[in-house]
């Protein structure tokens, strides 16, 4: 029988179905390939008994012939979402030992429907970064290598960790953030699919909040149909998110192998960036021949404001920050560091605590919104983010999902970009625009680069309409038929 660990989330689930193997035995696999798999660093929390315990619920809810949509599938979760009695830190030192007392409603949805949590997967602090290397814990190690390489490789960042351990086989699929491509980039760094749905979709009751006009709940996974069967479970109305939408989740899964005949493309002239990489810009000239072929219309659109998307991003997302995260002061839960006076104490608790991105990321924040630069800075790029929004808007008057490439380049050594800032902020480019607009993005592997990385392909719907990203990244998973792992070298 196929090594366990290798099955997808649908394969698997129809194992315990047809009770080819237990929940226990999957999940005894998984905590076994955890335990080998260590020097990847992808758990920051590994719950062993836990997971048997759920495993051993779940086996005896399908001997009943009960169970949820997800009975018995063990995952790992990121650890910026609130687990009841699990240690939840956003990989930050300032949380302390912080366990918190209530589940997150994306991870009650997914208990709700039987799924087993394997434990709390490695991220950039409070997700501010795009190489996992702000962790408290240290960066997670994406599990490709470059040919003939032995370097050490980012798997992207914030959701470094679900991408290495869904790419390693260390849990069926993974939840993940995105607050301006924290699913999407890593997905595409380590040959694996992930999907951010429009804004207010998912609950962002109990994540650890990093901006909350731009943070999405999503999975990766390591098909295009898993992905769409865990976010219809991740999807859901919740009264405690005063920002999710009252609106009736889909059968996305239905739309995965529905095809493209008939739709429109659009291909936008912006993103053609200098210093686009060849061998990115010829798999997105790929993508395009494989949609025709597929029976797809390709449009050219022009997104006129595109290059206004990343300053006005570095401004909402660090203000939005600043304001989240001075509920962070030693005094009520997480670490603490006494001084002799309050004042004293919130500034050796804030200093000790936090990373040095998060407080730079902290320190523009606070610029941006205080007294005489608030309307040169945060309400320009406020307007800013309004007029991006207005580009889709037109834009998709002529298209019904729009085609980019998901990263600039494919995965890069630890410490080869972490220097430079605005290097680093670079990678978000051709997916911070969603997160501006609010719209569902889905990243799909598509290629391998000569040095033998994945590279992966964006497809952005209309507000509300992941559909058309299920349709477009189906057809483009089965045009590439990209089979590629990474050689278990751990």
């Amino acid at each position: 029988m196929t090594d366990l660990t290798d099955l997808t989330l649908a394969a698997a689930l129809d194992g315990l179905k047809s009770k080819q193997f237990s929940s226990a035995e999957i999940t005894g696999a998984f905590l076994q390939a955890m335990e080998k798999a260590r020097i990847l660093n992808a758990y920051v929390v590994e719950t062993p008994e836990k997971a048997i315990e759920m495993a051993k619920a779940s086996d005896a809810r399908i001997a009943k012939g009960e169970g949820g949509r997800l009975e018995g599938a063990p995952l790992g979760i990121k650890d910026l979402y609130c687990t009841k009695g699990v240690r939840t830190t956003a990989c930050s030192n300032i949380l302390g030992e912080f366990t918190p007392t209530y589940e997150s409603t994306v991870t009650q949805n997914l208990w709700d429907e039987g799924a087993v949590m394997l434990g709390k997967l490695n991220m950039d602090e409070f997700a501010m970064g795009s190489s996992n290397e702000t962790s408290r814990f240290g960066p997670p190690i994406n599990p490709w290598r470059r040919k003939g390489d032995n370097a050490g490789l980012t798997p992207g960042g914030s959701s470094g960790g679900s991408a290495a351990a869904v790419s390693g086989n260390l849990c069926l699929a993974a939840t993940a953030s995105d607050t301006g491509g924290s699913i999407r980039q890593p997905a595409s760094f380590t040959g694996t699919v992930g999907i951010k749905p429009t804004y207010g979709r998912a609950s962002r009751y109990g994540m650890v909040a990093f901006a909350s006009s731009l943070d999405q709940a999503g999975p990766i996974a390591k098909t295009v149909d898993d992905s769409a069967l865990l976010l219809e479970i991740m999807c859901s109305h919740d009264p405690r998110d005063s920002t999710s939408l009252k609106v009736e989740t889909p059968d996305w899964r239905s739309q995965v192998r529905k095809g493209v005949k008939g739709m429109k493309i659009g291909i936008p002239k912006e993103y053609r960036i200098e210093g686009l990489s060849e061998e990115i810009e010829a798999l997105w000239q790929q993508g395009i021949v494989w949609l025709k072929a597929a029976g797809a219309e390709i449009v050219e659109i022009s997104l006129p404001h595109t290059k206004y998307a990343l300053p006005a991003y570095y401004i909402v997302a660090p203000a939005e920050a600043s304001s989240n995260l001075a509920r962070y002061d030693g005094m009520r839960y997480g670490a603490r560091v006494e001084g002799n006076n309050l004042t004293q104490t919130y500034e050796a608790s804030r200093a000790g605590g936090f990373g040095k991105e998060v407080q730079r990321r902290l320190m523009i924040g606070t610029y941006v919104l205080s007294s005489g630069y608030y309307d040169a800075y945060y309400l320009r790029a406020q307007k800013v983010r309004t007029k991006i929004f207005q580009d889709f808007v037109d834009a998709f008057e002529t298209c019904d999902a729009i085609l980019t490439p998901a990263c600039p380049s494919p995965a890069f050594a630890f410490g080869e970009k972490s220097g430079d800032p605005i290097e680093m902020y670079l990678n978000d480019v051709f997916t911070v625009t969603a997160n501006l607009a609010g719209l569902p993005g889905i990243a799909v592997p598509a290629g391998l680069s000569a040095s033998g990385l994945p590279l992966g392909l964006q497809v952005i719907g209309k507000a509300l309409d992941e559909s058309a990203c299920f349709r477009v990244g189906g057809a483009l998973e089965d045009a590439a038929g990209f089979v590629a792992k990474p050689d278990r070298w751990w």
